[in-house]
């Protein structure tokens, strides 16, 4: 039961017992200290090679008589002939039985031999290069000619044939046939190497005339840049600079528009140089830059800046250079189209050159890369480009129509529903004011106040129509702009603040009273403010306190009621001549302190807590005060001032641990004698409870 338990399907009847593989018992090194005489690794090597045994070889055999070696050679033969049998594919076997018989000097057999392998594998061309050597060594001229005949014939895609084969008669001095050679080879279409063999071959033997035809139909077969920089190479080469420039000229209006056309341009404009005519250099240098495309020029610009650098003057100088920063630029633009900051580069690049039509050109390819989202947060550097382009036909380019076409395309492409932009309808009016078309301002400002209202354009509206001297106008727009945003303190001020420069007082407390009665404002303390300053200043202190008595109602913020105890303070009528200067004096302090006690009163019994603000409101006091001289009275508010005490208390932090904090305590003299009550009632009771605890 164990065993079958044990077995395993996947081994039949074995165990897996019986195949474990047992290795042999781990021998327990009882001596670990290092031997007394060491062996090294070369001394086991050495030993291993001295007991190497001697390798067996054959005996040589010795062939005395023409039976022995007749023997020798049939039994060679058969021996090659069994092993062809057996591996009949093998082309090595082959070679070593042709090669036999070769050092056999049976060159009858040794053909058989070769023609046999042909037969296997004709496409073989190893063979037929031993084949056609073997025939070349033994001097067999016409058979190793037959050889390479054939071989290109049938394999005419071998290079390698044909050229063992032109240098065969080559050497020979068989010229008239290696070119025969080469013209049939020529004929099928070879690579270049091929061609410039043939070159090669007729310029060895001075036949220019000859290369030049073979120039012709090289050209033809490999119309590539490379090709016809060699002809011209050639041309040039041999004193025939008319030639060689044709052969250029040719080359261009074949290829200007080839991938590798730079390398054909740079060649052209260095052969010209060399001609010394630096202006037909130049040309050609400006002629690729305006054809070639900018990703594949560089080498290009490259050698036109060294080039001007050369020969040219500063302005040709400088040219080049703004060329190949406009490379740099392109490159720029097309690799990130959205990329503002590369399109105000390469047009103040533009506008540092001074071409009017590549300055508009490049203006019109950056603002058609129009934000793919409408938010304004993707609109706010493109909007710079359209102010940039109006600017320049405004001012640079002196064009008021195109300047006004700008505007109006720029103010049609932004989506004022969701978002507009203050200063580009500003910037459009300005520009109409500046050429005395006032209605055409003041329609744009309508526009924007109908499309787009925003603080900035009613603020310059109105500002302008002021300027103009249009009030009725100023009134209207105040009227739309309060209309829009009727919380917003700074308008209605501004409003007023109008009314009161033209005297209006009645129409200006109107506009005050609108204002204080909206149920939310933006900034309410300003505008208090500005309405009592404004009823201070006309001399009107009743309407001022009721003011304050009403902005009470609203909040007892410290700051109001100091604002009403200094107001109080100062709010002596010049006017009143029947009482002195010294009686008013009087009242006003009284009615400041009045303010002080009344602000006290509110702050001890209504805002006990806020016990830093009645601490601040004291110290005022007690300034004001010691600024009243004579009339003041500093013992009043001394005996109201409050102790600092320094306190600790326990702060619960964000993550929820506490700390012990320090903080600054006041202690008003009102608390101290309740203080005292409580101590002295707190003793009372505990004699009390000692008393009847002893009864």
């Amino acid at each position: 039961m164990s065993s079958s338990k044990e077995a395993d399907p996947t081994l039949g009847y074995l165990t897996r017992k019986d195949t474990e593989v047992k290795l042999p018992r781990p021998t327990r090194v009882k001596n670990k200290t290092p031997a007394p005489i060491q062996i090294t690794a070369e001394q086991i090597l050495r030993e291993a090679r001295e007991r190497q045994e001697a390798e067996i070889r054959p005996p040589k055999q010795k062939i005395t008589d023409s039976t022995e070696l007749g023997e020798y050679r049939l039994r060679k033969r058969k021996e090659f002939e069994d092993l062809i049998r057996r591996v009949r594919w093998n082309i090595g076997v082959w070679i070593k039985y042709a090669q036999w018989e070769e050092s056999q000097k049976d060159f009858k057999r040794a053909r058989s031999v070769w023609e046999r392998a042909l037969e296997v594998d004709y496409k073989n061309h190893t063979l037929w290069l031993k084949y056609a050597e073997v025939e070349m060594k033994n001097k067999f001229i016409n058979h190793a000619r037959n050889v390479w005949d054939r071989a290109v014939t049938l394999l005419p895609r071998v290079d390698q044939l044909w050229y063992k084969y032109i240098h065969m008669e080559e050497m020979l001095g068989n010229v008239a046939g290696a070119r025969q050679v080469f013209e049939r080879w020529m004929k099928w279409t070879p690579d270049q190497q091929g061609w410039l063999s043939y070159l090669k071959f007729e310029l060895r033997y001075n036949e220019i005339e000859r290369a030049r035809g073979i120039f012709e139909r090289f050209v033809e077969c490999h119309p590539r840049v490379g090709a016809w920089i060699r002809y011209a190479k050639f041309e040039m080469k041999s004193g025939e600079v008319g030639k060689a420039r044709t052969v250029y000229e040719r080359a261009v209006d074949k290829l200007s528009d080839d991938e590798e056309a730079e390398q054909l341009f740079v060649a052209f404009a260095e052969f010209e140089e060399r001609c010394k005519e630096t202006e037909r250099a130049r040309a050609i240098y400006k002629f690729a830059l305006d054809h070639i495309p900018k990703g594949r020029a560089e080498d290009l610009y490259r050698k036109f800046v060294a080039f001007e650098k050369q020969y040219g003057d500063r302005e040709g100088i400088e040219d080049a250079i703004v060329g190949k920063r406009r490379f740099q630029y392109e490159d720029e633009v097309k690799k990130s189209p959205l990329n503002y900051d590369s399109w105000f580069d390469y047009i103040r690049l533009e506008e540092s050159v001074g071409d009017k039509e590549r300055i508009r050109e490049v203006y019109e390819r950056a603002i058609a890369n129009v934000p793919p989202a409408e938010e304004k947060r993707y609109w706010q550097r493109y909007i710079y480009l359209w102010i940039n382009y109006a600017l320049y036909e405004e001012l640079d380019a002196g064009d008021a129509e195109r300047t006004r076409d700008v505007y109006r395309e720029c103010l049609n492409q932004i989506p004022h529903q969701k978002f507009s932009f203050a200063k580009l309808w500003l910037l459009a009016a300005q520009f109409e004011i500046r050429q005395l078309n006032l209605k055409a301002a003041r329609q744009i400002l309508g526009n924007a106040i109908g499309k787009a209202p925003k603080d900035k354009i009613f603020k310059k509206y109105i500002e302008i129509e002021l300027q103009l001297g249009n009030i009725d106008r100023c009134r209207k727009l105040y009227e739309k702009y309060l209309e829009w945003s009727p919380e917003n303190c700074y308008a209605w001020s501004k409003y007023a603040e109008l009314e009161r420069s033209l005297s209006e007082t009645d129409r200006a407390r109107g506009i005050f009273e609108l204002a204080i009665a909206q149920p939310a404002l933006d900034m309410p303390e300003l505008l208090w403010k500005a309405f009592i300053d404004f009823e201070t200043a006309e001399g009107e202190f009743d309407r001022a306190r009721a003011l304050y008595e009403r902005l009470l109602d609203r909040t007892k913020h410290l700051k109001v009621w100091i604002s009403y105890a200094e107001f109080e303070a100062t709010a002596m009528d010049v006017d009143n001549v029947d009482v002195t200067e010294n009686e008013q004096k009087k009242q006003c302090i009284e009615r400041a302190r009045r303010v002080f006690e009344k602000a006290l009163n509110y702050f001890r019994s209504s805002a006990p807590d806020l016990k830093e603000e009645r601490a601040m409101l004291l110290e005022k006091w007690l300034n004001m005060e010691t600024t009243f001289g004579d009339l003041g009275d500093v013992s009043l508010v001394q005996s109201k001032l409050p102790k600092k005490l320094k306190k600790r208390r326990h702060v619960t932090t964000e993550d929820g641990s506490t700390r012990i904090e320090d903080f600054i305590d006041f202690l008003f003299p009102e608390e101290s004698q309740t203080t005292n009550l409580k101590i002295l009632e707190a003793a009372y009771k505990w004699k009390k409870q000692k008393l009847s605890l002893d009864d």
